[in-house]
Order: structure tokens, then C-alpha cells, then sequence
């Protein structure tokens, strides 16, 4: 792909190691809140909890209230892993009905599917999904925190008191989205400024922001009523009398049914360790079938070679072709996902305590902004997760009221063999997966620790026969790869990312560290204190 960027320039960002508990997010100031957390007493859990709110308000675009998400678990005490699942569903009261395809080619979005009408399933109310990551936060507060909800939310109500500070990075994630934000009133007051993104001042004194005081009042509220609120109680109503007044499906009943799920993890046995994944409707079971792959074909050294990287892409080319044969929830078919071609904006976030309690965190709105809908009396950004059905009738993942949604998110915790825990995810649609298996390999397979590891360049392979590599893999081995695959090259950049955003902690002994992607350029891991 022709390029202009500097063939000279590097960027690091070294691992933070530490006694204490480590936060890596891909918003520093985020992962700030959530150490803080740490600091004054709190559990992994509770660190989680502050950090999600947090990320609400500085990542709008990413995450949130309105959207949904899952975690993997491992408490130390009783050398348990768990899962919470709180991912999105359709509405019970969607019809399939009122998403006519419109008979004019593919969908103008991320997917292959046929184009709705009005594309009513990728942007505004008729695209929103139940959102499940209050929920999500619910019952992991419920079962292991320390902390009081109303003190967890409480940092993110301040933020939202602040305004959102537009820079640079800011200003480019708001213009990606701006055509749509301006279809919606709330959205385009809260996010532009004269129907136009924002652009950051450049005076040294000078500060551009956001004013965001009805999602203030929203979070306030939620930390004083408690998170049934969000579905049972006054937040619900008023979410639920937005969306059904600007023509979409979900409703109070909608809100009040739903739950975050306790699931098994899925148990992946690789090199004498194990890797703690995501089950069903996730990317959980073709990691599996991928590191089944690594564990036949790759042989484990002091670094990966061409060789490990051809392998790398044999395996995860593989795990794709299994993965797209069948897709959607339906009875035996859980274990697939429809996301492959979207480079949804997700958020991940892991976190490690001082007690050796670590969790892998993902959570998403589906596409930037999700459904671009802001809901007028919350000042929610709701999720656009009915994209993730295809509209056309009598597939396994046809559009249908009460379906659960898939995923391409893979949030993981892995214990080595020899005694090492590491918590990964990231964010980057279909590229998650390859990121995420990388990482674990260059762990497991090669005893890197967190600064080695980030810094590896990585391969995607998520793209059918294309394999994608980083520019800065040895010449060696990018030869080994265009002789073998159709082979691309790309740099590691911001945006468009061509390769996945990782945020990883990991437990060695007693010690902590974390890392996260070096050319985000917001992502921090934070120690506590």
C-alpha cells in the first residue's frame, strides 16, 4: 500500500513493573482511576467497576453504558476462573420485519450483508441492541468487590463534571464519525460544535472541551439509585422512552430482562499450561482451534522465527475458515462469530492486584459511536449491536427478536507452566483474535516478558488469504511469508489500525507489570501509588 510516513521513525513504550496492582488501558486516564482504586484498598474487581465508568466518559467512542462486553477472571484465593458474560441481545419486541432490504447491493457499513433500508441496522434507534455492561458491572461488584457502587462511580461523575478534552486524537475520532452524529440532535450537541467536529486549540492555555452534565447527572444518579436502576428504575425508563420515540425497538420489558451470565471458561490446554478463554458466542473457541494448531506445528525457542510466523498464519487462517462455516446463536452453534469483517471500536482493559487477582476486560459499542444515537435525557451513546445480524431471513444469524449477539472479542487469561498468569485482550474488530494469540505465544512459547512481548512486531491474518505483516519483522522472514501466503506489508500506525490494540498485565511471583500498544496514543498501564 503506498505510504508516506517516515521510514526512520520508532516508537516505544516501556513495561511498568510493580509490587503493587497494575492497570493497562487503552485510556491513561482511565487506568489512573482504576490504580487509584487499587491504592485505596480496592479488589482487581473493584478497579474494573471504576475503570468501565471512567471509560464511559473519556472514551465515548468505544464503550460505555450503552453498550456490552465481557470479562475472564481469576481470583487468587481460591485459584478459581470464571467468566461474566454480559454481552448484547436483540430486543423482544424487534421485528424482523421492519428491517425490509432495500435491494440495493451490500450494506454501506462494516458487513457483507445486504443493505436495510434506511440502513436502519447500522446507525439510530433501530440499530441499538439490549446493552449489558452495567449489568456486567453488577454482578461482578456483587460478587467480589470492596468497595461501596456509589464510590466507584464517583470518579466518573467527576470526569463528566469536566467536559470532554478535545486533542488531537479526539478531534480525528469525532471526524471519523461526524456524518452520522449529525443525523441525531443529542448526538451532534454533544459531540460537535456548529454541526463540526471539534478542533483542539493551539494555544498553550487554551483548552477546547465537551460539556457532558446530562451524562453527569446520569452517572450520578446510577451511583445513588444502584445499577438496577439502569434496568428496572428511573434510567431505564427514561432510555427506553427516547429510543421508542425516535422509532426504535427497545423497551422497559427489554431492560428489565436482562441479566449478565457466570459461565465457564473455556480451558485450552497449551504447553503445559492452560488458557482461560471467552466460551460461545465470542472468539474464545476459535482461539482454541488456533493454539491446538501452534501446539502440533510450532516449535517453542529463545525467539519466533520465520518459521513461527508462517505458522502464526497457517493457524489462525485455519481457525477463520472454521470459524465462517456456520455463525450465529442458535442451538450447537454458539461457538461462532459474524464480526470477521468489522473493525469495530472496542475498548480492552486488564488489571492485576497486589494479591495476585488479575481479569481481562472487553467492551464495546460495535462500531465507532456504536448506533451514533445519543438517547436525549441520559446522554448515553448507545451500542449499534442489531448490525451484528444479518438482515436476510433463514440464515443461523438471521435477525431475530431476543437473539443473542455475536462477537469477535477475546479477552483471555493464560497460566504458563511455569507459574506465570498474563491477562490480554484488545480492541480491532476481526484483528483481535491474531493479536491475542501472539501475545499469549510470545509468552508461552518464548518466555517473553510484558516489554519484549508488546514490542514484537505481529502478523494479522483475519483477512481471508491475506496475510498482513509489520514492516518491522525481519527481512528473512517477510520473504518466508510472500512466499507462502498472499502477503501484505503495513506499519504500525494509529489510525486506520491495521493490527489490533493489546492491553496486557501479568503475575510473576509477586511481581506485577503491565503493558499496552505503543501507537495508541492514549494507552498507559498504571501502577497504583
Amino acid at each position: 500500500m503506498p505510504h508516506q510516513f517516515s521510514h526512520t521513525q520508532t516508537v516505544r513504550k516501556p513495561a511498568v513493573t510493580s509490587k503493587g496492582g497494575i492497570v493497562a488501558a487503552q485510556s491513561r486516564r482511565a487506568a489512573e482511576v482504576g490504580a487509584q482504586v487499587l491504592a485505596a484498598g480496592g479488589d482487581c474487581v473493584d478497579a474494573i467497576v471504576a475503570t468501565t465508568f471512567a471509560l464511559n466518559v473519556l472514551e465515548p467512542w468505544n464503550s460505555g453504558m450503552g453498550g456490552g462486553g465481557g470479562m475472564v477472571l481469576y481470583r487468587a484465593a481460591e485459584n478459581l476462573y470464571e467468566v461474566i458474560d454480559y454481552g448484547m441481545c436483540a430486543p423482544q419486541s424487534l421485528r424482523a420485519a421492519d428491517y425490509p432490504l432495500s435491494g440495493e447491493g451490500a450494506a454501506s457499513d462494516l458487513f457483507p450483508w445486504q443493505r436495510v433500508k434506511d440502513d436502519r441496522n447500522i446507525h439510530g434507534p433501530g440499530s441499538i441492541a439490549v446493552p449489558g455492561v452495567v449489568a456486567g458491572m453488577e454482578e461482578a461488584h456483587r460478587r467480589h468487590a470492596r468497595l461501596p457502587w456509589n464510590d466507584l462511580v464517583a470518579p466518573a461523575v467527576a470526569l463528566a463534571g469536566e467536559g470532554l478534552l478535545v486533542d488531537w486524537w479526539t478531534t480525528l475520532t469525532i471526524a471519523a464519525s461526524a456524518s452520522d452524529l449529525r443525523r441525531y440532535p443529542a448526538s451532534a450537541t454533544t459531540f460537535l460544535k456548529d454541526g463540526l467536529p471539534p478542533s483542539a486549540p493551539w494555544g498553550i492555555k487554551s483548552e477546547t472541551r465537551l460539556p457532558l452534565d446530562t451524562l453527569k447527572a446520569t452517572l450520578a444518579h446510577l451511583a445513588d439509585a444502584g445499577p438496577r436502576d439502569f434496568y428496572q428504575g428511573d434510567l431505564a425508563r427514561s432510555i427506553a422512552s427516547d429510543i421508542k420515540a425516535d422509532g426504535g425497538a427497545l423497551s422497559v420489558e427489554d431492560l428489565a430482562a436482562f441479566r449478565a451470565h457466570l459461565r465457564d471458561p473455556l480451558a485450552i490446554p497449551y504447553r503445559g499450561g492452560k488458557v482461560f478463554a471467552t466460551p460461545e458466542l465470542t472468539a474464545g473457541p476459535t482461539m482454541a482451534h488456533a493454539l491446538r494448531l501452534l501446539q502440533q506445528n510450532l516449535k517453542p525457542g529463545s525467539a519466533p522465527d520465520a518459521g513461527a510466523y508462517a505458522e502464526y498464519a497457517a493457524a489462525l487462517q485455519s481457525a477463520y475458515r472454521e470459524r465462517l462455516k456456520d455463525m450465529g446463536d442458535a442451538d450447537g452453534k454458539r461457538s461462532l462469530g459474524a464480526d470477521y469483517l468489522a473493525p469495530a471500536c472496542t475498548t480492552h482493559f486488564s488489571v492485576v492486584d497486589r494479591h495476585g487477582n488479575i481479569a481481562a476486560v472487553t467492551q464495546t459499542l460495535l462500531s465507532s459511536f456504536g448506533s451514533k444515537y445519543v438517547t436525549p435525557h441520559t446522554g448515553i451513546a448507545m451500542n449499534n449491536g442489531i448490525m451484528w445480524f444479518d438482515p436476510k431471513p433463514g440464515t443461523t444469524n438471521s435477525l431475530a427478536s431476543g437473539k443473542r449477539c455475536l462477537t469477535n472479542y477475546t479477552p483471555v487469561i493464560a497460566e504458563a507452566k511455569d507459574g506465570r498468569r498474563l491477562a490480554v485482550g484488545a480492541s480491532g474488530g476481526r484483528r483481535i483474535l491474531p493479536s491475542v494469540m501472539q501475545i499469549v505465544s510470545f509468552a508461552m512459547d518464548f518466555g517473553m516478558d510484558l516489554d519484549a512481548a508488546i514490542h514484537q512486531p505481529r502478523i494479522d491474518a483475519s483477512e481471508g488469504a491475506i496475510v498482513i505483516g509489520d514492516t518491522r519483522l525481519p527481512a528473512d522472514t517477510r520473504e518466508a511469508l510472500a512466499a507462502r501466503f498472499d502477503y501484505e506489508e503495513a506499519r504500525v500506525q494509529s489510525l486506520p489500525q491495521k493490527f489490533a490494540c493489546p492491553s496486557v498485565v501479568m503475575r510473576d511471583g509477586d511481581t506485577n507489570s503491565g503493558a499496552v500498544e505503543i501507537f495508541q496514543p492514549w494507552a498507559d498501564a498504571v501502577a497504583e501509588g
